[in-house]
């Protein structure tokens, strides 16, 4: 079974690379053995910032009007991709 592919659409222009980078670097270290890798694909949509789990939208910057928290992201991506696994200090709240 081919694990899945995160991929983090940025604007290019807004400056937001690094940011998709930094998140890009959380996934990996926290799903090594859950996903595939971490695509950053530079956008050719202005204002940008949408995160995709084998094209499942996750998270849209624009939806929601403002960036994911890093914990709020590894949740969601976890929620998709094994929903089983514990992420310590920043799984959710019981």
């Amino acid at each position: 079974m081919m694990k899945p592919t995160v991929s983090i659409e940025y604007c290019p222009k807004c400056g937001w690379m690094l940011r998709a980078a930094y998140m890009a670097q959380e996934l990996l270290t926290t799903f090594t053995d859950e996903v595939h890798g971490v695509l950053l694909q530079p956008s050719q949509t202005g204002g940008a910032y949408i995160v995709r789990v084998d094209g499942l939208t996750v998270f849209d910057r624009k939806a929601h009007s403002r960036f994911p928290e890093v914990k709020e992201l590894k949740q969601l991506i976890r929620d998709v991709v094994c929903p089983e696994k514990g992420l310590g200090h920043s799984d959710k709240s019981v």
